[in-house]
C-alpha cells in the first residue's frame, strides 16, 4: 500500500470526522433554538394568563363601585340590545340591577334607559313583573323609563310597567306584537338530490323542520300561540298604561307598528319628551345619577364567546326558537 493511499485515506476520515462533529455542533444549535423557542412561548403564555387573570379580577373591584353612593341619588339602569337569556338585557341582570337600587336607603327614583329592540317575551315579562312588584313594596320610589334611539316590542313591554315614559323626539317607540320566523328549503334540498329523515315519537313533533313542507293544520296551531303571546303584551301594556293609551280610538297600536317620540306622544304610547338627565335633574330632582346595571365581567364576556357553540346559532339562524317580541 503505498504512501499517497494511507495519506489520502487518512485525509478523508479526518475530513468525515470534521462533517460529523459540524453535523453535531448544527444539531445541537437548532435543538437549543428550539428549546429557547418553546420556552419563549411558555413565559409568553404565563405572563398573558397572569395579566387577563388580573384584569377579570380588578376590573369587577371597579364596576362595583359604581353602585355605591354616598348621598341621595338618581339611580340608572341601562336596558340596551336583545333582551335574552345569557345577554346583557337578560332578566337576571336587570332584575339584580333594580333590587340593588330599590334597596339603596339613598335612591330617590329609578330611571330605566331603554334602548332595544326587544327580544324575549319570556325576558320581558319577569323584568315588567319584578318593576311592578318593587313599585308596590317602594311606592315612594318612582320608575322612568327613557328611551333613547329605540324602544320597540319588548322593550315597550318593560317601560311600559314604570309610571311614566319619556322619550327623543326622534326616538322609535312601540312594535306591539309578535314575530317568529324561518326559512324553508324543501325544494332546495330536492333539487341537490338530498333525502330528509326524521324520527319522532309525535305527531307534530317536527312541525318546525325547515327542510318540510308546511301544513296547514300546524300553521294554524303555530298561529294561535303568536295570537296568545300577542294578547298577553296587550294586556299587560293596556294594564301598566291604563287610559294614557289612546288604544280605542287607535287599535292600530297593536298592530306592530313603530313611530316616532313625537307621535307616540299624541297616542299616549309615551307621557313626555326628555333625556335621562333631564328625568334626573327635573322630574326626580337628584342630578346625581348611580350605575346601578349589573353588567359582564371581562371574564364573563370571554367565557360566554368562547362557550357559544355553532350548533346554537345555526338553530337560531334556522329558526328553531319560540316566540319574539321585536
Amino acid at each position: 500500500m503505498s504512501d499517497e493511499w494511507k495519506s489520502s485515506a487518512k485525509s478523508e476520515g479526518e475530513d468525515a470526522k470534521s462533517w460529523k462533529l459540524l453535523e453535531k455542533a448544527l444539531l445541537s444549535s437548532v435543538q437549543e433554538q428550539r428549546r429557547s423557542r418553546r420556552w419563549g412561548i411558555f413565559f409568553k403564555l404565563l405572563t398573558f394568563l397572569y395579566l387577563f387573570g388580573a384584569l377579570a379580577l380588578f376590573l369587577p373591584a371597579l364596576d362595583l363601585k359604581k353602585g355605591a353612593s354616598t348621598g341621595a341619588h338618581t339611580a340608572l339602569i341601562e336596558i340596551r340590545g336583545m333582551i335574552a337569556d345569557q345577554e346583557q338585557a337578560s332578566a337576571d341582570k336587570v332584575v339584580g340591577s333594580l333590587r340593588a337600587a330599590f334597596e339603596d336607603a339613598n335612591t330617590k327614583g329609578v330611571i330605566l334607559r331603554i334602548n332595544s329592540p326587544g327580544g324575549s317575551p319570556v325576558q320581558s315579562g319577569y323584568i315588567y313583573d319584578e318593576i311592578r312588584r318593587l313599585r308596590g313594596e317602594h311606592p315612594q320610589i318612582k320608575v322612568y323609563a327613557v328611551i333613547t334611539d329605540l324602544g320597540a316590542s319588548g322593550a315597550y313591554y318593560i317601560a311600559s310597567a314604570a309610571d311614566e315614559i319619556y322619550a327623543d323626539k326622534a326616538s322609535l317607540v312601540g312594535s306591539i306584537g309578535v314575530t317568529a320566523a324561518s326559512f324553508g328549503f324543501v325544494e332546495t334540498i330536492e333539487k341537490l338530490g338530498v333525502e330528509r329523515r326524521v324520527y319522532t315519537s309525535g305527531e307534530h313533533k317536527a312541525f318546525l323542520d325547515p327542510f318540510q313542507p308546511q301544513k296547514e293544520e300546524e300553521t294554524r296551531f303555530w298561529k294561535g300561540v303568536l295570537d296568545t303571546t300577542h294578547r298577553q303584551f296587550i294586556e299587560s301594556v293596556k294594564q301598566g298604561r291604563g287610559d294614557r293609551l289612546k288604544a280605542d280610538a287607535h287599535p292600530e297600536l297593536f298592530s306592530g307598528l313603530v313611530w316616532s317620540g313625537e307621535q307616540a306622544l299624541q297616542l299616549g304610547l309615551v307621557d313626555a319628551l326628555g333625556s335621562a338627565s333631564y328625568v334626573a335633574r327635573e322630574v326626580i330632582g337628584e342630578k346625581e345619577m348611580v350605575d346601578f346595571t349589573v353588567r359582564d365581567t371581562p371574564f364573563d364576556r370571554f367565557a360566554k364567546r368562547l362557550g357559544t357553540s355553532v350548533a346554537d346559532r345555526i338553530a337560531l339562524w334556522m329558526g328553531f326558537q319560540g316566540p319574539t317580541l321585536r
